[in-house]
């Protein structure tokens, strides 16, 4: 059990993107929270919906009610101050961060989040969420959070104590970041 708590939520496989799109409420915003076991398989799923969305209370937490709010597992914001001359951006990389995942929070119709069986309870869950974006004549989309925010460069791949990426999944997004967007194009964050 205490093996599966350090793993992320993306070891249950693939998502169904034609799942996450039949969860779509019409004018509501659902989030779907999914609890894996040890074997990669659902054990539970909870279900919240709301007329007016989901909001960012940090970087990289999403409040869904008074006892829920979920953590972007394994992903962090720089530290200390940043500056994006392209995006006519200075200020602190917290910020920063937020407005990216309060950005990502605008307009999905489904938030699809997938944690581990351990996290059920606890007022604040680790999780991979997935957010499906739907435009009728343009855009139809089910996009991981975690991986547009890091290649986004809102956020970065979390270090864990030993030095080693939390989200090794996540290295082609934060490569595609780290080419000069968001954080990036600070040359100061490279060092950190």
């Amino acid at each position: 059990m205490a093996i599966s708590a350090c793993l992320p939520a993306y070891a249950a496989g693939p998502v169904d993107d034609a799942y996450i799109r039949s969860l779509a409420a019409p004018g509501k915003t659902v989030l779907v929270m999914e609890y894996y076991d040890g074997q990669g398989k659902v054990s539970e799923r909870k279900g919240y919906a709301s007329a007016s969305g989901f909001k960012a209370v940090s970087a990289t937490d999403v409040r869904v009610d008074a006892n829920l709010t979920v953590h972007l597992y394994g992903i962090e914001t720089c530290q200390g101050d940043m500056v994006n001359r392209k995006e006519d951006y200075a200020g602190s990389c917290d910020d920063y961060a937020r407005q990216g995942l309060a950005t990502l929070l605008q307009s999905p119709r489904v938030i699809y989040c997938r944690a581990f069986v351990s996290e059920i309870g606890a007022q604040t869950q680790d999780a991979t969420c997935y957010g499906y974006y739907n435009y009728p004549g343009s855009l139809d989309s089910v996009d991981m959070f975690e991986e547009q925010l890091v290649s986004l460069g809102s956020h970065r791949i979390a270090k864990r104590p030993d030095g080693t990426p939390a989200r090794t999944d996540l290295k082609e997004a934060e490569d595609i970041g780290r080419r000069g967007y968001g954080m990036w194009a600070d040359p100061r964050i490279a060092g950190q």
